[in-house]
């Protein structure tokens, strides 16, 4: 037989057929769920048989089997179906209480220890049968961003102007501290513009090795204030910075609500640097590509209202 399969003599219905009796292995039991009669589901099977110069399915007591053909053909099928369902579904008003569709938020870790905590409980009540997934900062750059599809939305320090096609809304102020190890010499003191310069530093670079636009905003505040970091390790999480922090006598910058929680956990102690803070103006952002759609229009009222709602709570 020919395995020349001619794609023009293809036909949706009679591959949803196909499908459905590969997974039930009887016609009259695909016939039932697809509210055809069983000679419907016969003659479909015979054109398919044409088209694919194959039988497909044999009988074999009392069921059918699949052919080596239709057994290759069989998760093909599958994927093609869900594929379909969901193209369907985006025909339909979004609903968030039955969509099952997969939401990706970026964010450093920063954020999955501080924040996200609180997004997954309202995610769970709004959008019940969906699903989250966290990216990282280098997760996000190295698959091109929002822009290139990678993520839904992102939770990032506002820096630099967005670029063009890019949107943003405000979530909160952080400002930033610094943790050394409990019984560090400076550990309960206020540390001076000169202890600050001779003390060895934990530089985090969160993205592809890069420090992003929360390490150019600390750079650049340094800078401003006459202080300089002799960097001893570089690393490319905060949950790593505190955890070395609490080992030896280097110094970790931390996000103040992070550090709170990180001297709790390890024995840490939180330093006050020698100038005021810095500050950060965190928001969410996201792309043109998503903005317009149901769906992510409800994900980031989740991310928005949960992050509000979690910061209100702790200020009060």
């Amino acid at each position: 037989m020919s395995a020349f399969v001619n794609t023009g003599a293809l036909d949706l219905n009679r591959l949803r057929v196909l499908h459905a009796v590969l997974e039930l292995r009887s016609v009259t039991r695909a016939a039932a769920v697809l509210h055809v009669t069983p000679a419907a589901i016969s003659n479909a099977l015979a054109q398919l048989r044409e088209t694919f110069a194959d039988p497909l399915l044999v009988r074999s007591g009392r069921g059918l089997v699949p052919t080596p053909r239709a057994a290759a053909l069989s998760p093909r099928l599958a994927e093609a179906m869900a594929a379909m369902a969901r193209v369907a579904d985006a025909r339909l008003p979004f609903d968030p209480a039955r969509s099952t569709r997969t939401f990706e938020l970026a964010c450093s870790d920063s954020e999955q220890i501080s924040e996200v905590p609180a997004i997954a409980a309202a995610f769970a009540r709004k959008l019940p049968r969906a699903q989250l997934k966290l990216l990282s900062v280098d997760q996000l750059e190295a698959g091109g961003g929002l822009a290139g599809g990678e993520a839904d939305a992102a939770i990032a320090p506002a820096g630099p102007a967005l670029g063009q096609g890019f949107h943003a809304e405000p979530l909160y102020e952080e400002e930033g501290v610094l943790v050394v190890r409990k019984g560090h010499p400076r550990a309960g003191r206020k540390m001076t513009r000169a202890q600050f310069n001779q003390l060895r530093h934990i530089d985090i670079l969160v993205s592809l090795g890069k420090g992003g636009i929360g390490h150019d905003i600390v750079e650049a505040f340094f800078a401003e204030h006459g202080l300089k970091r002799d960097v001893a390790i570089s690393v490319p999480s905060f949950a790593a910075a505190a955890a070395i922090a609490s080992q030896t006598d280097w110094v970790a910058g931390l996000p103040r609500r992070l550090a709170q929680r990180f001297v709790r956990q390890l024995p840490l102690a939180i330093v006050e640097p020698p100038v005021p803070p810095v500050r950060f103006r965190m928001q969410l952002v996201w792309h043109d590509r998503t903005d317009a759609d149901e769906g992510a229009r409800c994900f980031r009222s989740v991310v928005m209202s949960a992050v509000r709602g979690s910061r209100s709570r702790a200020a009060r």
